[in-house]
C-alpha cells in the first residue's frame, strides 16, 4: 500500500452513524499532487456552487483563483498567515472566497455568509467526488486581499482555499504538518450541539 493511499484510508471518518461516503472521506489535506487542476474540473466545482441554495436566490458568493506560478497566486500567498505560508504555496491552485453583504437596495444581506458556506459545502462534496482536496484557511489578511485584488467594499473576504488532487507526498511537509496530516480525525459528539426541545449550556473545551 502506498503512503498516500494509507493516509487517505486513515482519514476516513469513524462515524457514529452511517452517512454519505463522500462526507466520510472528505478531509483537509496540506499536501497535494503536483498535477494542475483541469479547467473542466474547476468548471464543475463552480457549477456545484452555482446550484447551491441561497436566500432569495441572490447567490452572493464570489471567488478569485490563481494557478501556481502566476503573479496572482503569489499575491494570495502574500495574504496568508505565517503558518499557512509554510505549506499552502505547494498547492497547485489557491482561491479567495468572498460574499456580497449588501442587497441591491443598500441594506445588509444578513444571510450572505450562510449562503457562501452552503456554496462551499457543495464545492467540497463535488471536489471529493473528483478526488480533489480543499483546505479552507481562516488565517488570511482580509484587508490586504481586498486591496490587492481591488475587491469592492460591500464584499467580505471570508477565507482562502488551497486546492489540489489528493495524493501528495507527506514527506514534503515540515514535521509539524506531517504530524497533523497523519493525525486521526475527531469531532464532538452530537449531544454537544444538537439539543432536543431546550438549550443545554455546554462547557467550553
Amino acid at each position: 500500500m502506498t503512503e498516500q493511499l494509507f493516509v487517505r484510508l486513515r482519514k476516513i471518518a469513524d462515524t457514529d452513524y452511517e452517512i454519505f461516503p463522500l462526507l466520510k472521506q472528505r478531509y483537509s489535506p496540506r499536501v497535494f499532487m503536483k498535477q494542475t487542476i483541469l479547467e473542466s474540473h474547476l468548471n464543475k466545482l463552480f457549477e456545484a456552487v452555482r446550484w447551491s441554495p441561497s436566500s432569495f436566490n441572490l447567490q452572493p458568493w464570489r471567488f478569485v483563483y490563481a494557478r501556481k506560478g502566476t503573479g496572482a497566486f503569489q499575491k494570495i500567498v502574500d495574504c496568508l498567515s505565517d503558518n499557512n505560508k509554510k505549506w499552502a504555496p505547494g498547492a497547485p491552485l489557491l482561491m479567495l472566497a468572498a460574499c456580497n453583504r449588501q442587497n441591491a437596495d443598500g441594506t445588509e444581506n444578513f444571510h450572505a455568509m450562510l449562503d457562501l458556506g452552503l456554496g462551499l459545502g457543495n464545492m467540497a462534496v463535488q471536489a471529493q467526488y473528483m478526488g480533489i482536496g480543499l483546505h479552507h484557511m481562516a488565517g488570511i489578511d482580509r484587508q490586504m486581499a481586498q486591496r490587492l485584488f481591488k475587491i469592492p467594499e460591500s464584499y467580505l473576504v471570508s477565507s482562502a482555499i488551497a486546492l489540489g488532487y489528493y495524493g501528495g507526498d507527506v514527506e514534503e511537509l515540515p514535521e509539524k504538518y506531517r504530524e497533523k496530516e497523519l493525525k486521526d480525525r475527531s469531532r464532538m459528539p452530537q449531544t454537544e450541539f444538537a439539543f432536543r426541545e431546550r438549550w443545554i449550556e455546554q462547557t467550553v473545551h
